[in-house]
């Protein structure tokens, strides 16, 4: 009789414990709740919910979690959802170019200084021609280009 009485009251828990939600069905109910949560997937073995994805901040993250665990037959969450880096937006400042009368006052007051050198300013773009030395070259080229013209042509004969 006593047998009989353990053997019943086996039965009856495994029967407890074989009417518990099946993980397919808690995978389903998973993904109807998470629908509104984009980025984010779970999976479900053995009532152990494993989250995946991309979350946008910490918030969403709990909130994902908090969805999970409210769901029968959950036993535990993973949740290994990553957060996104925030995006940084850089902002490129506009390019100033100086106007043709103000280019061609500065340009005129840096080529003085170089012999047989010469300008010209038309439409931001300024013009070099002459003779110049190399190692004067690059010093004149920085010079016209701090001035902040659209363009620096250069026409220059090396010596």
């Amino acid at each position: 009789m006593k047998i009989k009485s353990i053997l019943l009251g086996m039965s009856l828990a495994l029967a407890l414990v074989a009417c518990g939600p099946k993980d397919a069905d808690i995978q389903k109910e998973i993904s109807a709740k998470l629908s509104a949560l984009p980025g984010v997937e779970v999976t479900v073995k053995d009532g152990v919910a494993t989250i995946s994805g991309i979350c946008k901040d910490d918030a969403f993250k709990q909130n994902a979690e908090s969805i999970i665990k409210g769901i029968k037959g959950v036993k535990s969450v993973v949740n290994n959802c990553e957060i996104a880096a925030p995006e940084t937006v850089t902002e490129t400042a506009p390019v100033e170019i100086n106007p043709d009368a103000v280019l061609n006052t500065s340009v005129n007051e840096v080529v003085k200084t170089y012999n047989g050198v010469s300008a010209t300013v038309k439409d931001g773009v300024v013009t070099l021609t002459g003779d110049i030395k190399r190692d004067q070259l690059q010093n004149l080229i920085k010079s016209v280009q701090e001035l902040k013209p659209k363009k620096v042509e250069n026409k220059l004969t090396i010596k």
